[in-house]
């Protein structure tokens, strides 16, 4: 008997006898981590490619003719004539 070590059967073996509890509890709180980051990129991603693409705030074609129109690039008549088309009149 050469002391603690075998009296306890190896319990010194490098992790304090809990070898696979200390792996976890070192990659649990890593794996979650890194969790947290791919979900932080993913919705940053997705955020910026709705808004590259102009889906955040669909506008309807009323919206767009009437914008075209306080702009000036569109004169009354065209207006008009495009507000009528727009509203199945």
């Amino acid at each position: 008997m050469n002391g603690w070590g075998n009296m306890m059967g190896g319990w010194g073996t490098g992790y304090g006898g809990y070898g696979m509890m200390s792996r976890m509890g070192i990659l649990m709180p890593l794996i979650f981590c890194i969790g947290i980051i791919l979900l932080g990129i993913y919705l940053l991603r997705h955020r910026t490619s709705q808004v590259h693409t102009g889906t955040m705030g669909k506008q309807s074609g009323m919206d767009i003719l009437r914008e075209r129109y306080a702009r000036g690039e569109i004169d009354s008549g065209e207006y008009q004539g495009r507000k009528s088309d727009l509203e199945g009149k």
